[in-house]
């Protein structure tokens, strides 16, 4: 996973995500301008092919919007990605400074058979992730993801329809209870009454999905990226808040390159912080998927050695008794991090 900063300069670039000389081909790129308020969030992945517009498709996590096909990244390759002139993601003036949000999901693509339906998925065991696309059928069915270990956090979205929303399933907000949460929103969690994950938990090669339109729709077709936690790389879990500058410290075995936050017992935002954009401890400067706001700051939050620590009292982050989710990714995987 990479998180790495670039400037937007109105024509065409190449963007490398290499650290001390190690780079990777990205299979799901994320970007945000951290200055500008009317540059939404553009995510791209390698399973939605190039369009006619020589780019492939944008999906916006704050908006419903159905895929737009001028997306403005042109390729994946070895060491990032290479982008055209879209003001979303290139320009000067209305992007500015960018941040990408970078995964690799193992590069190949296969047909995967795992479930009642039939998937196109790219994974990455190693890492815990893939990318899957899928066509809705109506009726309560399976997907297969490609990992094979029970995931732990799921985001998918409705390629087709432009009312349908982010759909956020976790082990933390609970697929037996058919509990979601909406990535482009900012509610508390919502109980799917059976429609969402056909009340079942995801199994080592597949994933459940009910009969509700936003999930599967007949014929609407959806990507999904699936996470299953990784010792030493990545974690999913929930924590609960005590309103205290001297906030709860949570365990992840890793110091976090990239964090992803929500409150999921009453409405508020989502958050991502990550030590592309804070060099330096208490990291503060956050970006809301739900929202096209530039990045703000005071979100006091120690990145440590080995997990994190509240230092606020923002009830989006640390109400007292208040209950929240997050997703976290290593800056050093399967090794043992200093503290900055």
């Amino acid at each position: 996973m990479a998180a790495t900063l670039y400037t937007g300069n109105n024509s065409t670039q190449t963007i490398s995500n290499a650290v001390n000389g190690v780079s990777m081909q990205p299979d799901f790129v994320w970007l945000k301008s951290r200055q500008y308020t009317t540059v939404g969030h553009s995510l791209f992945d390698a399973l939605r092919p190039i369009g006619a517009n020589t780019s492939l498709p944008r999906l916006v996590s704050n908006s419903t919007s159905a895929e737009a096909n001028n997306g403005g990244l042109t390729a994946f390759v070895s060491t990032g990605f290479s982008l055209n002139n879209d003001a979303y993601v290139n320009s000067s003036t209305t992007g500015g400074n960018m941040v990408a949000w970078q995964w690799n999901a193992g590069g190949s693509t296969v047909t995967n058979t795992s479930g009642s339906i039939s998937a196109q998925v790219r994974a990455n065991t190693t890492a815990g992730f893939s990318v899957v696309t899928y066509t809705g059928t109506g009726a309560n069915a399976t997907v297969g993801h490609g990992l094979g270990v029970a995931l732990n956090f799921i985001i998918i979205k409705d390629r087709t329809s432009g009312s349908n929303f982010w759909v956020v399933g976790g082990t933390s907000i609970g697929f037996t209870s058919d509990n979601y949460l909406r990535l482009n929103g900012t509610g508390a969690i919502e109980a799917g009454g059976g429609v969402a994950w056909n009340s079942t938990a995801p199994t080592s090669t597949v994933f459940s999905i009910g009969t509700s339109s936003v999930l599967n729709a007949s014929s609407n077709t959806y990507v999904a990226y699936c996470f299953a936690a990784v010792a030493g790389y990545s974690a999913f879990g929930s924590y609960t808040g005590n309103g205290s500058a001297d906030g709860p410290f949570v365990y992840l075995g890793f110091r976090p390159r990239f964090i992803m936050f929500k409150r999921t017992d009453s409405a508020n935002v989502w958050s991502i912080l990550d030590t592309g954009r804070d060099l330096s401890n208490v990291t503060n400067l956050s970006l809301q998927p739900s929202s096209s706001i530039a990045q703000e700051t005071g979100k006091n939050i120690d990145f440590l050695s080995n997990g994190f620590k509240q230092r606020q009292t923002d009830a989006g982050w640390n109400a007292s008794g208040g209950t929240y989710i997050y997703a976290a990714f290593a800056e050093n995987p399967f090794k043992y991090a200093n503290a900055r």
